[in-house]
């Protein structure tokens, strides 16, 4: 078990899958909890297949590891167990009646035909947190319906904020370069497993939450959504330009693009500024931020001519001593030869079983008295099952006969 982080003194019970539900017990795991995450036999999580690319071993040879399973399962141990079966069903009873957050994220009704759903497992434990993840939640017309991140993304409205302009090249609808529902539903779900685990610390009990992609995703519109209601007005496409907060795009320079990200009136002074323009600060159309974005079209003109004059490195440095937010556009490969990733030691490589060592991108939660440790990869399929299973007393030989039967 880890001994370091907040956490430590927690066991997670992992039944998920995929993205958003790993990716919170894989938060927990980075705070120290022990978490244990249940697969199937023979197969194991779906990811563990989405490649290329995949984890190559000593001698060069790809491995059952993809890098899309190795992003998301650092720190846990992995058990198989087929759900499908009694002894397997006792198995995940048993474990339950020892941990203190179970995780899921079955179809609605799927575990409670195997007689493990909330109510049954927090009969037998009344201190366990039990989550649920789901692409709609466990009520309403769409609950039993399967989801992925591309499609919430496009139902929950955020491809309809996203990307260029329609009347502009390459204009219409795009996702986000990541899984971000996923990534946030995963967040939420962290999130309220903490609270409920801060909440049991008064009632002795734990409790039931429910949490769906959908709503994750109406969540965090912010202020799209805001705008929309304050206003009656759909929000639309607008590439990278704010909605709000003006001059706030990319722009080219001599030599490539920068986002700058001018925030309020006396960063814009400090701006026009730094772009041999002070005049521009005083200008009516542009004095205060509400009318930059209502002549936003103007504004962008000017910025353009005046930033395609030098490179990007020229104004990164200008604009920095200035006091202006803006950066380059970094490529995935320049985020980690970027010297504050590298100071802040963002990028580690653990030991692997089959590889020697794997990179692990770790968390950015920082704690002085309960620093966290990253020194388990993500699992194998199974290479924990038998360490499990000794701790519930379950013989070796027994194991065996789990084993030839199929259960594990």
């Amino acid at each position: 078990m880890n001994t370091a982080g907040p956490l430590s003194h927690i066991r997670v019970l992992d039944l998920s899958r995929i993205m958003a539900g790993p990716w919170a017990s894989q938060i927990l795991a980075d705070l120290g909890a022990d978490v244990i995450k249940v697969e199937r036999p023979g197969a194991g999580d779906d990811t563990r297949a989405w490649g290329p690319p995949f984890l190559k071993d000593e001698d060069g040879k790809a491995t059952a590891n993809s890098g899309y399973f190795l992003c998301v399962n650092r720190g846990k141990r992995s058990i198989t167990l087929n759900l499908d079966t009694p002894e397997g069903q006792d198995i995940v009873r048993a474990l339950a009646a020892r941990s203190d957050v179970l995780l899921e994220n079955y179809k609605v009704g799927t575990l409670q035909k195997f007689n493990l759903g909330p109510e049954r497992l927090r009969e037998i434990n009344p201190r366990l947190i039990y989550a649920s993840v789901t692409g709609f939640g466990q009520t309403g017309p769409r609950s039993h319906q399967a989801a992925y991140d591309f499609m919430i993304q496009a139902l929950g409205g955020l491809m309809s904020v996203t990307g260029e302009r329609d009347d502009r090249p390459g204009g219409g609808p795009q996702k986000v370069g990541v899984p971000i529902v996923d990534l946030m539903t995963g967040m939420y779900t962290t999130v309220g497993i903490l609270a409920a685990l801060a909440r049991r610390e008064q009632t002795g009990r734990g409790d039931y939450i429910d949490i769906a992609m959908l709503d994750v995703q109406a969540a965090f519109l912010a202020n799209q959504s805001m705008n929309y209601l304050l206003s009656g007005k759909p929000p639309k496409r607008a590439g990278n330009s704010h909605p709000n907060i003006q001059p706030q795009d990319v722009f080219a320079c001599r030599d490539g693009h920068i986002a700058l990200a001018v925030g309020n009136d006396g960063q814009f002074v400090k701006f026009c500024e730094a772009i041999a323009q002070p005049q521009l600060a005083i200008d009516v159309r542009f004095a205060k931020n509400a009318d930059r974005v209502r002549n936003v079209a103007e504004l962008t003109d000017i910025v353009s001519t005046a930033l395609r004059a030098d490179t990007m490195q020229a104004w990164d440095a200008k604009l920095s001593v200035a006091g202006v937010p803006c950066a380059p556009i970094n490529t995935v490969p320049g985020v980690f030869n970027d010297p504050q990733i590298i100071h802040r030691r963002m990028l580690q490589q653990v030991p692997h079983p089959l590889s020697g060592t794997v990179p692990q991108v770790i968390s950015p939660l920082r704690f002085t008295e309960a620093p966290l440790r990253f020194d388990r990869a993500p699992p194998l399929l199974g290479q924990h099952t038998a360490d499990v299973l000794n701790e519930l007393g379950i013989a070796a030989g027994e194991q065996s006969d789990l084993q030839r039967r199929g259960v594990i």
